[in-house]
Formats: structure tokens, sequence, C-alpha cells
């Protein structure tokens, strides 16, 4: 039986947390949580978006906890931790989602906007992990999520800085998910690797491209993101999902062919992420910003007429086990296929 926003209505009432959750994939994973019935506490800085998000989730069927908080500051995030478990009682579900980028060749990257970068998209996740972990591992259950990216295996010009704290993230969590299996923890941690998405980040990240930051196509809503993520805290014993056939495309041609890969993206990849003309609005790497006087810019950008609703490879890698091994090698050998024709036709 499915509820609202098409995810399975659960068996019982979780207590969910989703970093990042005041816009894009965060937004939309939090309201999707909430449509099982669960209680979902947001965490994130924009106090505007924050408040949307929890109006959204108390009115899909859940119940919302806003914690205001910089994923950067370990202390913080701890206290936020904790303020989720005095209210709720406990942790279930800890998803990480909380990110931010530049947008420019490394050599226009200062050290501290670097760092920036890496504090909050790697270690943001390293200290939500470890918060989690606090409140899971004496009960010996719970799930966390990292929400990645084909970019944590496949890095591409003009985004150094996100593509290697999402490579650290990889590592990170390999390296946690081997320590959890040896001391035979109930508690999961599993990675949910994305492509490009439909959010606001493209008008709030800071860039110093000539034109306005895009995505690369194909770009999916941030609802796609949103169920496979929601699939991942029921199935923790996954080590990964791809999601988008974007997604296993890149991640399985990076496997074979990565100097050819290179050499692809090396021509189409500046071009490929940004529009022509015009920039975003104030970068969002050092303050939120949807402050006292600014607006709550939801889980969607400015590209609802190019994005894709539905993935049909989302679909086979949330129930591979229905589908058989046969399917499964064919629908990846398929995109594999593909995925070389792209690479080598632009090679």
């Amino acid at each position: 039986m499915r509820g609202r926003w098409g995810v399975p209505l659960p068996k019982g009432r979780r207590t969910v947390v989703v970093t990042g959750a005041s816009g894009g994939v965060g937004r939309a994973t939090a309201r999707a949580f909430a449509a099982r019935g669960d209680r979902v506490a947001l965490l994130a800085r924009g106090r505007e978006g924050l408040a949307g998000a929890a109006d959204e989730v108390q009115r899909a069927g859940g119940e919302a906890l806003v914690v205001p908080v910089d994923m950067a500051d370990a202390k913080a995030v701890d206290d936020a931790a904790q303020r989720v478990a005095d209210v709720f009682g406990h942790i279930d579900v800890w998803v990480n989602d909380a990110f931010a980028g530049v947008f420019a060749p490394f050599t226009e990257i200062t050290p501290d906007e670097f760092r920036r970068v890496t504090e909050v998209t790697y270690l943001g996740y390293v200290f939500g992990t470890r918060a989690a972990l606090r409140h899971m591992l004496p009960r010996d259950r719970g799930t966390i999520v990292q929400v990645g990216s084909a970019l944590a295996y496949r890095g591409i010009p003009l985004q150094s800085a996100y593509c290697g704290a999402k490579h650290a993230i990889q590592g990170f969590n390999e390296s946690l998910r081997c320590e959890l299996l040896h001391a035979r923890s109930g508690v999961r941690t599993t990675m949910v690797q994305l492509p490009a998405v439909n959010t606001p980040q493209f008008d709030w990240v800071l860039s110093r491209m000539p034109g306005q930051a895009r995505p690369v196509a194909p770009v999916y809503q941030p609802e796609v993101a949103a169920r496979a993520i929601v699939h991942a805290a029921s199935h923790g014993r996954r080590r990964e999902y791809w999601v988008g056939g974007s997604t296993a495309a890149t991640l399985i041609a990076n496997a074979v062919v990565p100097g050819l890969l290179d050499r692809y993206l090396a021509r189409t990849g500046f071009d490929s992420q940004q529009d022509r003309g015009g920039h975003g609005g104030p970068p969002n790497l050092w303050a939120p910003v949807d402050g006292p006087h600014g607006r709550d810019h939801g889980a969607h950008g400015r590209f609802d007429d190019q994005s894709i609703a539905r993935s049909p490879q989302d679909w086979i890698s949330r129930n591979r086990g229905r589908m058989g091994a046969g399917l499964v090698v064919g629908g990846l050998g398929a995109a594999v296929t593909a995925g070389l024709r792209r690479v080598k036709a632009h090679g």
C-alpha cells in the first residue's frame, strides 16, 4: 500500500533526521518521510526554508521538529541530535544531505572557500554520522543514509571542492560500513548515488563562471531522489543505490574507460554546466540566502520544464529482487552500451 508521493506506508512510525532539509533533495526527502507518517527532524541553516519544510511535513501527515544548525559545527550537530532525542525519544533514521559548493576552476577557488565546502559537505556528514551513532549504537538499531552522487566516483571540471568531498564521503562510508559489519552491529549505513537534480542550489551556489550555473542533463526531479532515499532507509543492508540511468552509465563508463571520460569531460564539462547570460542570487556558502528578509526556495529549481519525474533504472534498483538477476544484468548492460557510445561519440 502506498501513500502520497508514491512511497510505501510504514508498519510503524519512525523518527527521521534529515540534514539540508530546507531545500532541494533534503526538502523533498523530508516530505516523503512525512507521507509515511514519520516524525521528521529538519536540520539546516535557513529559517525560512525550515519553516516551509515544517509546514509541508505537517500537511503530508508527519510531525515536524525544526532544528537550525550549521553542519560544519560538530558541537552544534551533537546538540541538534540530542534535541531530537529529547523531543522524540530516539532516532531511527539519519539522512545526511547538507552540502555547499563552488562552481569555478580550482585555481580560482580560495583556500577558505575550499575549506568551507569540505567542512560542510564532507565533515558535515562525518559529524552527522557520529551524532547519529551516539544514539543508535546503544539501541543496536538504526539506519544512516549518506546522500551521494555520481561525482563520488567521477570528478568533473568546475566542481573540484564538491567532487573531492563526495569522494571522501564514499571512502569514509565504506570504512564505517566495514567496522559495523565487523562488530555485527544492528546499525546500518548505506549510500544513495544521485544524478543531476533540479534543485535551487544552482541559483545560490558561489560561481565564477561567465554563465549561470546549471546541472548537466539529463536532470531529475528531487522527488525521484527522495523515493530512493526513503527506500534505502528501509533497506539499509544494501551498501549502495544508483539513481537514474545517467548515474549508472557514468559510473560504469568511468570504471571501464576513465581516460576517455576525462577527455570527454574536458571538452564538454564547461559549457554543459552553465547557461548563457545572467547569474544567480547571492551565494549561500557562508550564510543562508533565505534570511529574515529572504524567501523560501522550496525543493525545485528553475528546470522543471527540463526535468524527469520518473526513473526506470531507479525502480529496477529498488526492486531488483523481483526483477531477477538476468533482467538487472541486461538493464545495466544497456546502460553501459549507451554510456560508452555517448563517451566515444564525443571522444
